[in-house]
């Protein structure tokens, strides 16, 4: 019975695993697609059209600059180009004039990084420069006097990979803000119902824990940044992806309130410690009003991803200020009533990022939560 048992569990782990790596495998497959398309593109503009027999770099150039997969994307492209072409330019000419061997891969790397430092490059240019530097310096020298066609190659190849990023094929902003979105507000809505659920059974290693895991959960707040800063390029410069402004201006007006209620969740849950370290009361009204809370923000990620108005979101949320002055009502300690007062600011970031703006947003809390104090001034 126990060895099958095992066996369960190691299926359904399986199936997991599988279901991961299907879901990254799908985020990643239109990547993938530019990348195949840019290669070919520059492989057949520069053998077919313009006669070279070996556009290596043009295919390399293409691919590199596609690599600049996250925020400000159209900015990294260039500069990963730059980088690229400057490398190869520097390389083939140090290799071309002083041969090839240990000393000259030493020098022209060199030579690639003070030339990008000089022209103003910033870190991503410079390290790419050397890189390609290296990769020149280990190929045979070029021969004859036109050294510099290498440079032009992977100018073409980097030039066609952003046409490919931005008006081919362009991402779907919406779709990848949605997919980034997701993950930073079911941090806040589990461990906002882990939280209640600790406060409930008076479980301290319980907040405990839940406190370090949303400190580790800054990456996927950042990953949701980066996501927007992307989509909002797309949006900006793919006519093709246009249409995806109104639905995506939704979350670029929620991003900043949403980041605050991560940061509001982790002071929550460091105030729950401190109720259950300090043997404080603890309402039944209060874990209900953190439950209420977990839903609004269910309620705000479902919205926001359909592209609507979050109407339940505010609806929620106005019911969890509701149902945590009831709780400062009802009698709780010094720390208690710091939790109240966490939650109120909880749904008044909510509400920001549902399109109220602050001063509709705290009249509208002060009305739900009725006659209590809690946290004002």
């Amino acid at each position: 019975m126990a060895g099958s048992g095992r066996l369960g569990e190691l299926a359904v782990r399986s199936r997991a695993t599988l279901a991961d790596r299907w879901e990254r495998v799908c985020a990643a497959l239109l990547m993938a697609v530019q990348a195949g398309l840019a290669a070919g593109i520059a492989w057949f503009v520069v053998h077919n059209l313009m006669g070279q027999p070996s556009p290596f770099f043009a295919p390399i150039a293409a691919v590199i600059v596609l690599g600049a997969s996250v925020g400000q994307r159209l900015r990294r492209a260039v500069e990963l180009l730059a980088g690229v072409a400057l490398g190869i330019l520097v390389g083939d000419a140090v290799i071309a004039a002083i041969g090839s061997g240990a000393w000259q891969v030493g020098l022209g790397v060199s030579m690639a990084m003070l030339a990008a430092v000089f022209l103003g490059g910033g870190p991503v240019v410079v390290v790419q420069a050397a890189s390609t530097g290296v990769l020149i310096a280990t190929f045979a020298a070029p021969t004859g006097q036109f050294f510099y066609s290498r440079f032009f190659d992977a100018l073409i190849g980097g030039l066609i990979g952003v046409l490919v990023m931005a008006l081919l094929l362009p991402m779907n902003p919406f779709s990848v803000v949605r997919r980034a979105a997701r993950p930073a507000l079911s941090l806040v809505a589990d461990g906002l119902r882990d939280c209640a659920a600790a406060l409930a059974e008076r479980d301290r290693r319980a907040a405990a824990d839940l406190l370090g895991r949303l400190r580790e959960g800054e990456a996927v707040v950042q990953h949701f940044r980066e996501a927007l800063d992307a989509a909002r390029e797309t949006a900006a410069m793919a006519p093709a992806r246009w249409r995806h402004r109104a639905p995506l201006t939704q979350y670029v007006d929620a991003q900043p309130h949403i980041e605050r209620a991560v940061g509001d969740c982790r002071g929550l849950a460091r105030r729950a410690v401190s109720v259950l370290t300090d043997a404080e009361p603890v309402p039944a009204e209060l874990p209900e009003a953190i439950r209420l809370l977990a839903d609004a923000v269910d309620a705000l990620r479902d919205e926001l991803a359909a592209g609507t108005e979050p109407r339940r979101a505010r609806e929620r949320a106005m019911a969890t200020a509701g149902r945590a002055g009831a709780a400062y009502r009802a009698g709780v300690g010094f720390s208690g009533g710091v939790v109240v007062a966490q939650i109120r600011a909880t749904v008044t970031d909510l509400l920001r990022a549902t399109g109220l703006d602050q001063t509709a947003a705290e009249s509208v809390v002060r009305r739900a939560v009725g006659g209590t104090r809690a946290g004002d001034g």
